[in-house]
């Protein structure tokens, strides 16, 4: 995908830190971790389940369940607002208007006993401040352009009358139904056949484009970032280890995890017989994580000083940003080292 000319950041998020308390301790599910987001641009968050990828953004919505979880530190910033610091009032104004989200499973998130009609509308009504007809308008017009067939007559229906890509398509289009600056897609094609998937990502770029509406996407699939994402915040054990350009990233992982991921995809070219990799070993606990880099048991590149100390994010020679002792300079030559 082609790198866009970006501008000023709508989004920035800066050492955001997001805690669960459990009765074996403090689980810090995300650890002081930023990014920007652009107009128009594409950021795809990976990584294995339990990074904090979903949490991430729960976070941004301030939707994390309180308690056991609470936002311990950190800012968002929404065109210069932190939307930390502002009040339930304002934060519902943003929420599903400025703000919107597509959760992972469409059928837990539409209330079944309602019709798809009073959901839609309500979301139209709430924050536009549209009458009764032009609300059913506007719902059934979404309801055609992410393609559901006889949006007149579907729009009657309960949830549980759509298939699972239907109720799919539904959620984009209450997420979209406002024209949100931001979107932020949580594994929007769990559960749903390759078809169907294809589709509904094709649903998401296209409305994405024509509304010029910044995407957020939450996916382990590697395919979907590589055809969908402009740039790629790669996320480990709460935080994000590796972030740069989707091509770039592709082209030449620099984080022994990323590069992991990445090898873990099949390849059509793989020989048959050939075992497909596996990253060894298992995500690490998040209660009371040591001061020590929490990929360094399954890494195979790791040094001493990654048993003792959490490496700060290096910016690379590309612009891309790495938190990984194989980059330090001082590091440089024990590197190469490992590498041979």
């Amino acid at each position: 995908m082609n790198e866009k000319v970006l501008s000023d950041p709508i989004l920035e998020v800066r050492d955001l830190q997001t805690h669960f308390k459990t009765d074996a301790g403090i689980v810090q599910a995300v650890d002081r971790v930023s990014f920007d987001l652009h107009k128009g641009e594409t950021l795809g968050i990976v990584g294995e389940s339990g990074s904090g990828k979903s949490v991430t953004n729960l976070s941004l919505m301030r939707l994390i369940p309180t308690p056991p979880g609470r936002i311990v530190g950190g800012e968002v910033r929404f065109h210069g607002e932190d939307l930390l610091k502002v009040g339930d009032r304002r934060m519902r104004q943003i929420r599903g208007n400025k703000i919107s989200m597509i959760f992972q499973d469409p059928m837990t998130s539409l209330n079944p006993f309602l019709k798809v009609s009073t959901q839609l509308e309500e979301t139209i009504r709430l924050h536009q401040g549209l009458s009764a007809r032009s609300a059913r308008a506007q719902a059934v017009e979404m309801l055609a352009l992410v393609g559901i067939p006889k949006p007149e007559q579907r729009i009657t229906n309960y949830p549980h009358q759509f298939s699972g890509g239907m109720r799919q398509r539904v959620m984009i289009a209450m997420a979209l139904s406002c024209k949100p600056e931001i979107l932020i897609a949580d594994e929007p094609t769990t559960a749903l056949d390759v078809t169907i998937q294809a589709q509904i990502l094709e649903i998401i770029k296209r409305l994405a484009d024509e509304m010029g509406t910044a995407v957020i996407m939450i996916t382990h699939d590697l395919g979907v970032v590589a055809g969908m994402c402009d740039n790629v915040a790669v996320m480990y054990a709460g935080r994000i280890v590796e972030k740069g350009s989707a091509r770039k990233l592709f082209k030449e992982p620099r984080h022994p995890y990323t590069r992991g991921l990445i090898h873990s995809v099949p390849r059509l070219d793989q020989k048959h017989q050939d075992r497909l990799f596996s990253i060894e070993g298992q995500p690490p606990n998040l209660i009371d994580l040591p001061d020590a880099c929490p990929f360094y048991p399954r890494c195979a590149e790791a040094m001493d000083v990654c048993t003792r100390k959490y490496p700060a994010s290096e910016v690379l020679d590309d612009a891309r940003s790495v938190s990984c002792w194989l980059y330090k300079e001082k590091n440089a030559e024990e590197a190469r080292r490992v590498r041979q």
